[in-house]
């Protein structure tokens, strides 16, 4: 049997190709951030949830016949940011300072934005792509009862501040 040697020992050497979470040998490792500064970091992200008319209005009446659909997404979403490090194998566990899951009725959809903030070393952007992700599943699960076309789109990263890349957000218009 081939032994695999940690040809990083440091885990400090990207790969030649620049990616973060790959070594110079291409093997996986969790990103070495003990040297970089602890700011203040925050990241939105959405999701899009599509259903038909009928449905939103039950959703937004929450006479579903799961009940409040939109109060248990919600606190599927703040659940789901917490537990990130668990689902993504190489996250690293952060201590979130504030999660806020909000929803948008459209005429046929629910648009879901989740915001994430920490003080710490590492972005929280995959914190909000987990719980706008989660929320929306929850939507899902709380509708395919009265809807089984429902779909979920867009999940996406609308914007993040902190740390030493700066602040970025989607810009208008774009897909």
């Amino acid at each position: 049997m081939d032994v695999v040697r940690d040809t990083d020992p440091d885990n400090t050497l990207p790969s030649s190709d620049g990616l973060t979470h790959l070594r110079l040998d291409g093997t996986a490792h969790m990103v070495d951030v003990s040297a970089k500064d602890v700011t203040t970091r925050e990241a939105s992200a959405s999701a899009v949830v599509h259903t038909t008319k009928d449905v939103l209005a039950l959703l937004g009446a929450g006479d579903l016949p799961k009940g409040d659909a939109l109060a248990v997404a919600r606190v599927a979403g703040i659940m789901a940011a917490k537990k990130t490090p668990e689902l993504i194998p190489l996250c690293h566990p952060l201590p979130i300072s504030k999660v806020t899951v909000d929803f948008e009725l459209g005429l046929d959809t629910v648009a879901i934005l989740a915001t994430v903030k920490t003080r710490g070393v590492t972005g929280v952007e995959m914190e909000a792509l987990t719980a706008a992700s989660v929320a929306a599943l929850s939507v899902y699960d709380m509708i395919k009862a009265v809807d089984k076309h429902a779909v979920i789109s867009g999940v996406r990263v609308l914007a993040k501040s902190g740390g030493k890349s700066g602040d970025w957000s989607l810009a208008e218009g774009a897909p």
